[in-house]
């Protein structure tokens, strides 16, 4: 008989539920016939938020130079319209060197984690956490500690539970903003907080910005990396959100601050962006374009945009519902909102995800999903055309209403 292959003791820790177990019974709906509503995801492009045109032009009319391999770290001209676009941010002494691209900002994530991390040592990580960061500590062999972020302070990292989880194996603390999946958006008072425990600790800040530009109501974003020179920063954004080109898997990671304690780390990330030869060149060739021609994510965010009004639309649609509160996003794609234990006593929040995929056809991400302890919480997108977020909120509706009945008897 043969022996089972089984996976990796590694991943035993590691979980995506975004793309989990109740995506994969959405997928069987849909060959079954079902039309699925999918808030689960912030995929732009399948809800026709397209990238700049002058991105996809860049690239068609370079396509045919893209064959060879870059630079392990990537192109000249890219790397510089990022240091570039640091120096927008404020963040200072950062040079081409200090500027790797990726196939994505993910593929650095787990690269600069790889680089760092021993078995046992320790990463701060919000909860909720965008789950990449989390698997990725786990992936590296450390131990990701969650720390609390405050939804009666509209989801502000809590900096006490922080100072209370620092241990000798602490090495780095995980900065998620703008948040996934809250929409949280940090005040500078805040990130100098968590900029002074990063020091008294020696603590290295990972920086995930992605949705940096994705900002309601004239809100405006500080860098974290701005805030100091003493302390270790490792910076992640890309183009996947605020220019719409998930697909192209171009980001980048920008190492500053304090780099004169970082050499052998330095060492160990130059080695594995070696070993992986270089992110794809097409995805390469749009970052420059991006980042130096016209932003048209303001015109999307700002008060009349579609993005923001259908954040609106979610917000008051989600609020009113009986036993829903959800804290209204200052940024990102996304809202985490709540349901009372007492009107929803939910055991298994996955359970829960996969009764109102079946009665309603809406698919959403379990709270859990996001390194939330309790399963009282889950994850909308509010990406989709208004009507069609309509018929998905009045769905969550009606669910939660039989819902109630259920379990009031």
């Amino acid at each position: 008989m043969s022996k089972p292959i089984a996976k990796s003791s590694k991943l035993a820790n590691v979980c995506y539920d975004i793309r989990g177990p109740v995506l994969d019974k959405a997928r069987q709906m849909e060959e079954e016939g079902h039309k699925i509503i999918k808030l689960n995801i912030g995929n732009l492009a399948v809800f026709g938020f397209d990238p700049p045109d002058e991105i996809v032009q860049d690239m068609i009319r370079n396509l045919a130079h893209t064959a060879g391999y870059t630079d392990s770290k990537g192109m000249f001209a890219p790397r510089r319209a990022v240091v570039g676009y640091t120096q927008e941010k404020s963040v200072t002494g950062v040079g081409v060197d200090d500027v790797y691209l990726g196939n994505g900002a993910s593929e650095l994530i787990v690269m600069s984690l790889n680089a760092l991390l021993d078995n046992g040592d320790e990463v701060l990580v919000p909860a909720p956490d965008y789950p990449l960061w989390t698997a990725a500590v786990s992936l590296s062999g450390g131990n990701p500690v969650h720390y609390l972020c405050d939804e009666q302070s509209e989801w502000m990292p809590d900096i006490a539970d922080i100072r209370r989880k620092i241990t000798p194996n602490t090495r780095a603390i995980v900065v998620i903003n703008p948040n996934n999946p809250t929409g949280a958006l940090y005040p500078e008072t805040l990130l100098q907080e968590l900029v002074e425990l990063a020091r008294q600790h020696q603590l290295i800040v990972f920086a995930d910005e992605i949705y940096d530009k994705t900002l309601y109501d004239g809100n405006t974003h500080t860098s974290i990396a701005s805030l100091a020179d003493d302390v270790l920063f490792v910076t992640f954004n890309g183009l996947s959100k605020n220019y719409r080109a998930c697909g192209y898997r171009a980001g980048w990671m920008v190492v500053s601050g304090n780099k004169k304690i970082a050499g052998d780390y330095i060492v160990g990330l130059n080695m594995l962006a070696s070993m992986r030869l270089c992110s794809n060149t097409p995805g390469q060739l749009a970052i420059q374009t991006a980042l130096g021609g016209y932003q048209s994510i303001k015109d999307l965010v700002a008060p009349t945009g579609r993005l923001a009004r259908q954040r609106d639309m979610a917000y008051e649609m989600l609020s009113a519902i009986p036993g829903v509160s959800v804290v209204r996003p200052k940024a990102a794609l996304y809202m985490f909102p709540r349901l009372d234990p007492k009107m929803y006593p939910i055991e298994d929040d996955q359970q829960f995800a996969y009764e109102l995929l079946a009665e309603e056809k809406v698919l959403i991400v379990q709270g859990t999903g996001f390194n939330w302890a309790r399963p009282d919480h889950f994850r909308v997108v509010f990406l989709p055309n208004s009507d069609d977020l309509s018929d998905a909120i009045n769905r969550i509706a009606r669910f939660l209403d039989h819902y109630r009945k259920r379990n009031s008897q």
